[in-house]
């Protein structure tokens, strides 16, 4: 069974001393809704092509001890991705060929990531007001 990780837990990641793409990395598997921010260094793997390019990205982030994956809610598409991304990342560690990892995905998605965090150009980039504002709310 993945592990959850909230957005706390992953904005802490992100500030630390831990390197992108060495020590973690995030995947989010937005489709068309990728547009208007994204979490700072994040790689899009969108879900509808996710399947056919999941072995490339496993080969390329194989030597990656956390990966986190999200959509917009993280209820289905993120979660989706990371069990097939899992499935094949602990095919090839037991074939030796790969570290031991975690897989995690990101509570509440891309959306509460954002709302707690997009003032900060530390955590999010490419955000957008006009994809995520409400003019009566802010």
């Amino acid at each position: 069974m993945l592990k959850y990780i909230t957005a706390d837990e992953l904005a802490a990641i992100i500030k630390s001393d831990k390197v992108p793409g060495k020590d973690y990395c995030v995947i989010d598997v937005r489709d068309d809704d990728w547009v208007g921010g994204n979490i700072k260094g994040a790689h899009n793997a969108p879900s509808s092509q996710f399947y056919v390019h999941v072995h490339d990205l496993v080969e390329k982030t194989k030597h990656v001890p956390t990966v986190v994956f999200h959509c917009a809610l993280s209820q289905v598409r993120g979660p989706k991705a990371a069990r097939i991304y899992a499935e094949a990342r602990d095919q090839l560690e037991g074939d030796g060929e790969d570290i031991p990892h975690q897989v995690l995905i990101l509570r509440g998605g891309f959306s509460d990531f954002q709302a707690k965090y997009k003032d900060d150009p530390e955590l999010v980039e490419n955000w957008s007001k006009e994809v995520w504002g409400h003019p009566e709310w802010l």
